[in-house]
């Protein structure tokens, strides 16, 4: 087999599950994360429908992502004095399995660190492609030539920026920002999965009894921040939903003592083609979609099916990215729209928009209606067996 030697830029979701798959088919790849280790944080991430519960299956985890399941996340909206306007049932935002994403995170690297060379607090900095492979210099000053490469670093990925060209030619902002971060013991508790909006923002509360957490969404356009500066990030949440009744004020003065904040904005990936020359992109760095767009399952399953097109195709790159994307592109993009519709159903626009959130989802034959078709959409994929492992 050619092109054993594979570099995996990402150890969250997609780089871990390619790892595994491609060590199953006799090529020995290297996952190399810019973190100093698995990340933790991170809201629920959710599974439904035939082809992401296949995967989960023939890779092995399904059994243990069962144990550790959220039980799903039912939705609560209430006024400020916490009074209930909407309840959608779990399984609306939950799928038929949801499980938190730093907990996936460490599930698929258990499973995979055996099989993969795992480098932490390292990324790549510079790649250059030659007639024998890659020759990648990382931040640390280490230098290494590989076969492959491939960017399974999320939406903002290193990989795409070096190989296909700057962020902005790639990634679409869709008018709203999201936050989560973990909320103090200090705070007091417990709290219930309860969400309260104004016209452009919600602010909400959830989690485990282990692990409460806050989430937020807000209207706004692109806004201009340093992803690393986390107290710039609070000021801006803290301009965002001042003056905000419920428990607002509370959860706001809960963000001094988080030292880890997810923010980021609802955003679209769109890349035409996947690869370029040894390099390819997989998961949210091919096609993410901030929330809403099934992103975790998507990952997963196009970290198999690339892995299992290379091991077809002998290891011939050009052969296996091409059929890779002719397999994965109408499905990555189908599951991908949904996110395209989140900002508004979390934070509906104007008081008219959250009347009608509220009354359409309200009844329950038109509910049942979203959730068979977001399975019916995750399902429209048919996976091909690659035949057997080699270890």
């Amino acid at each position: 087999m050619s092109n054993k030697q594979v570099l995996i830029s990402g150890a969250s979701v997609a780089g871990p599950a390619l790892a595994y798959w491609l060590a199953r088919h006799g090529f020995e790849p290297t996952v190399v994360e810019i973190a100093p280790a698995l990340r933790g944080g991170g809201a629920a991430v959710d599974f439904r429908g035939e082809t992401h519960m296949t995967v989960l299956e023939r890779m092995g985890v399904l059994g243990r992502l069962r144990e550790i399941q959220t039980g799903g996340s039912p939705m609560t909206f209430v006024d400020e004095h916490g009074r209930t306007l909407l309840h959608l049932p779990a399984d609306f935002a939950g799928g038929e399995l949801e499980v938190l994403r730093s907990d996936l995170s460490r599930v698929l690297h258990e499973h995979s660190k055996g099989l993969a060379n795992y480098v932490f607090g390292d990324s790549i900095a510079g790649l250059t492609e030659t007639s024998h492979g890659v020759d990648v210099t990382f931040t640390s000053g280490a230098q290494r030539t590989f076969d492959l490469v491939i960017g399974a670093d999320g939406i903002h990925s290193g990989v795409r920026g070096l190989v296909f060209g700057p962020e902005e030619r790639f990634v679409s902002h869709l008018g709203y920002y999201v936050a989560s971060w973990d909320l103090p013991d200090h705070l007091g508790g417990p709290f219930e999965p309860l969400s309260y909006n104004v016209p452009g923002r919600l602010v909400s509360t959830g989690g485990d009894q282990d692990r409460p957490g806050a989430f937020v969404a807000f209207r706004s356009p692109r806004l201009h921040y340093d992803r690393r500066d986390l107290a710039r990030q609070r000021k801006l949440l803290t301009d965002a939903f001042g003056g905000l009744g419920w428990e607002t004020p509370r959860l706001l003065a809960s963000l001094e003592h988080t030292t880890e904040l997810y923010f980021d904005s609802i955003s679209r990936v769109d890349v035409q083609p996947w690869s370029r020359g040894r390099v390819a992109l997989v998961g949210d760095a091919a096609h993410g979609a901030t929330i809403g767009g099934m992103g975790a399952g998507t990952a997963i399953v196009g970290a198999y099916v690339l892995a299992g097109e290379l091991a077809s195709a002998d290891g011939d790159h050009e052969a296996a990215y091409r059929r890779y994307e002719d397999v994965m592109r109408g499905y990555a993009e189908g599951c991908q729209r949904g996110g395209d519709r989140t900002g508004k159903f979390l934070a509906p626009p104007s008081k008219f928009a959250l009347h009608m959130r509220n009354g359409l989802l309200g009844n329950r034959f038109l509910l049942n209606l979203m959730l068979k078709a977001g399975k019916d959409i995750s399902s429209k994929l048919a996976l091909r067996d690659y035949g057997h492992a080699t270890v």
